[in-house]
Order: structure tokens, then C-alpha cells, then sequence
């Protein structure tokens, strides 16, 4: 049995007269690749993002339900007091814990308001040094260094025996430092029972022990975050 490995990027080369020639392989892996891993990718990147998008979005509407609270209540305070003009010692006092509250909701829709903006201004930044990011033309992907020397390691010696070839993709999440610090199956082999499960699981592991040189910034002074697939080739 033969297992050749394979970055989404890099050709993949395969050699044997009975099987498809090298430029069809390369070109089935970089279609799976751009087919199913790239908004896989895309939502996987943006999941930090959007959970303080949220955050900003309730931190919004919770001022401005605080706000309207507040404005209700001291209308109705102002009501009361036309209605009975001449009040006594509790209506003042109420009129000053409503005007109290007012000033407190204020604050509050102030300070929800100023982190909204720093939300947004975090959403809308410049990334820096360890960052989370998208892989896009300003970014340089992340490079495996030991690729060749990584080697799923399936239960099963006679797995493929009789049996189709196919292209397992794994989702890696690379650090700055260019390690791998996670990494899901995102396309298993074809079909189901125990073998097929055993081949996603080994390619998963194999691909945590991948080293890459990181990702960075196109000018190379800058060093990322990023997820990118890795496809294994098993003949």
C-alpha cells in the first residue's frame, strides 16, 4: 500500500502507468480543495469575529432598551407632577431617583456604546502579529516543512484491497510559531463503515504533526493565524 501525501496547493505527483496521469490527480485535489475547503475555511476564520459582532449587537440594543426605559419613566414622573402640582417631600424625591436613573442609564448607554465601537474598530483592524485571518492575495499561506515524513496510520493493513482511491481533507488551524493547534476532518472518503472512519481519523492525527513555516503578511514582516486544508492522497 502507498499513501501519498499532499498540500491543497501543491501538486500532487502520482506515478503509474495504470492509474491517471499527474495532471489529472493534481487537478482532482485542487478542485476538491476549492470546492468544499474554501468557505469551510472562510467560516472557520471568521467564528472569533463574528461571536463579538454579536456581542455588540446585544450590547446595542441593551443600551437602547435602557435608554427608553429610562425616558418613559421620567415622562411619567413629569405627568405626575403637572397632575398634582404642589406635591409633597415623596413626590420630589421620586422625581430625583427617576432623574437619578436617567443619569445612570445614561452612563450605561454610554459605556455599552463605546464598547460597540471598540468592537467594531477591532473588527474593522488592521490584523496584527498572531492574528486570526483569511487567506486572500495579501496573505502568504503557511508552508509545510516535513510534509513528506508525515504518514496516516490506518488500523486496517489492507484497507484499500479492492477498492477506489480517494483524497481526505483535513482543516489544520496553524499558529504564528507554525504549529498545528487544531484540526477537523472536512472531507472523508467516500462511503461508511469502520474503515472509512478509521482512514479520516488517522489523516487527522498525521496532520497535527505537521510543521509549517507561518503565515504571513506579503511582506513577510508579519506572522498569522490561519486554517488550511491539507489533502492525503490514498492509494
Amino acid at each position: 500500500m502507498r499513501i501519498v501525501l499532499a498540500l491543497l496547493l501543491i501538486a500532487v505527483p502520482l506515478a503509474a502507468a495504470r492509474k491517471p496521469t499527474p495532471a489529472q490527480l493534481e487537478a482532482q485535489v485542487r478542485r476538491l480543495t476549492e470546492e468544499r475547503d474554501g468557505l469551510k475555511q472562510r467560516l472557520a476564520a471568521t467564528e472569533d469575529l463574528q461571536q463579538e459582532l454579536a456581542a455588540s449587537q446585544k450590547a446595542r440594543d441593551l443600551a437602547r432598551s435602557e435608554a427608553q426605559a429610562a425616558r418613559r419613566e421620567a415622562e411619567q414622573v413629569r405627568a405626575t407632577l403637572t397632575e398634582n402640582q404642589g406635591g409633597g417631600e415623596a413626590m420630589l424625591k421620586e422625581l430625583q431617583a427617576a432623574k437619578q436613573e436617567a443619569t445612570d442609564a445614561k452612563a450605561e448607554a454610554a459605556r455599552l456604546k463605546a464598547e460597540n465601537d471598540e468592537f467594531r474598530s477591532k473588527a474593522g483592524a488592521t490584523p496584527a502579529e498572531g492574528d486570526l485571518v483569511l487567506l486572500s492575495e495579501d496573505i502568504q499561506p503557511a508552508r509545510p516543512l516535513n510534509l513528506n515524513r508525515v504518514v496516516p496510520r490506518l488500523k486496517s493493513s489492507g484497507f484499500f484491497s479492492g477498492r477506489p482511491k480517494g483524497v481526505v481533507v483535513v482543516n489544520v488551524l496553524v499558529s504564528e510559531k507554525g504549529e498545528v493547534v487544531a484540526a477537523r476532518l472536512i472531507q472523508g472518503l467516500p462511503g461508511e463503515g469502520p474503515d472509512v472512519k478509521d482512514a479520516g481519523e488517522a489523516c487527522v492525527e498525521a496532520a497535527k504533526k505537521i510543521v509549517f513555516d507561518p503565515a504571513t503578511s506579503k511582506d513577510g514582516k508579519t506572522r498569522f493565524k490561519v486554517w488550511q486544508g491539507v489533502g492525503f492522497y490514498l492509494d
